[in-house]
């Protein structure tokens, strides 16, 4: 559904992207992470057409590049920044969108109720929505980039700032998306929510994909071996083991243990392992 080949880009002597290639397929949630700095806004804004590559190519599915209007109709973009207007109401903001993407008729009235429907945002459709709570604001932001029907979802941080309710409404939607046959772009700082939902993640850092894989395939290379913490004696031993179960039998052949347990490497500890603990201040 994209293709992302070699996508290089600078801004003076400062390389954003640096030789990145991608591609995300129908009915896949795709994980973008990276720290501050790491080229993923500039890959998303070259994905969707907001820039072009100095280098290398971008294809949505198979059609060509989405600084071609017909093409960008393909795409729906969930921007971390509200992308709505306070003065009018969520009916209203997603009927101007839909007109945008070239909705009318009846099938604009549709794709406007379906998105309310969506966003659970029907009983509120006539309140004014900057009168909104967060977690529907970031709602209806999702709807209006979906009220055109788009085959490719790209998201930018589309939980941050939410209520946890808000945020597991907007992971079950995203979820049903792909249910739907819908490829989506996720990028996120929250590592819990690249783990439940996504398919594939890619681990982004100086513009490069650093990792990609199912999370069991990134725990799996670069997670490193487990550790057995054992308690005995008042006194806790870590041992760094491929064979936990095995280890732990050799202990116990050699006297009691009071107490164990199995420590294995998150998402968050991949992250760090790859890209370093340094601070990233934007």
């Amino acid at each position: 559904m994209l293709t992302l080949r070699d996508l290089r880009k600078r801004f003076g002597g400062r390389v954003a992207v640096d030789g990145l290639s991608l591609e995300v397929h129908r009915g896949e949630i795709l994980g973008l992470l990276g720290p501050n700095g790491a080229g993923k806004s500039t890959t998303i804004h070259m994905a969707v057409g907001l820039l072009d590559p100095d280098e290398g190519t971008v294809d949505v599915d198979g059609q060509g590049s989405p600084r071609n209007p017909e093409v960008r109709r393909l795409l729906g973009v969930a921007p971390q920044s509200l992308a709505l207007y306070d003065a009018l109401t969520p009916e209203e903001n997603l009927r101007f969108f839909g007109r945008v993407q070239g909705l009318s008729g009846r099938g604009l009235a549709e794709r406007v109720e379906w998105a309310l429907s969506f966003a659970a945002l029907s009983d509120r459709r006539r309140d004014r929505s900057g009168e909104l709570s967060g977690g529907m604001k970031r709602r209806l932001n999702l709807a209006a980039a979906l009220v055109h029907d788009p085959a490719l979802l790209l998201l930018d941080e589309p939980t941050v700032g939410v209520d946890p309710q808000s945020r597991n409404a907007i992971l079950d939607r995203v979820v049903e998306l792909r249910s739907a046959d819908r490829a989506v772009v996720y990028t996120t700082h929250y590592m819990e929510e690249a783990a439940r939902i996504c398919d594939r993640i890619a681990i982004v850092d100086a513009g490069r994909v650093l990792a990609l894989g199912t999370l069991a395939e990134l725990l799996s290379r670069h997670g490193g071996d487990p550790t057995l913490v054992v308690f005995r004696d008042g006194a806790e031993q870590r041992i760094v083991t491929r064979d936990p179960a095995g280890e732990l039998s050799r202990i116990l052949a050699a006297g009691r243990v009071d107490d164990f347990r199995v420590e294995r490497a998150d998402l968050e500890a991949v992250f760090l392992h790859l890209t370093g603990r340094r601070l990233r201040d934007p």
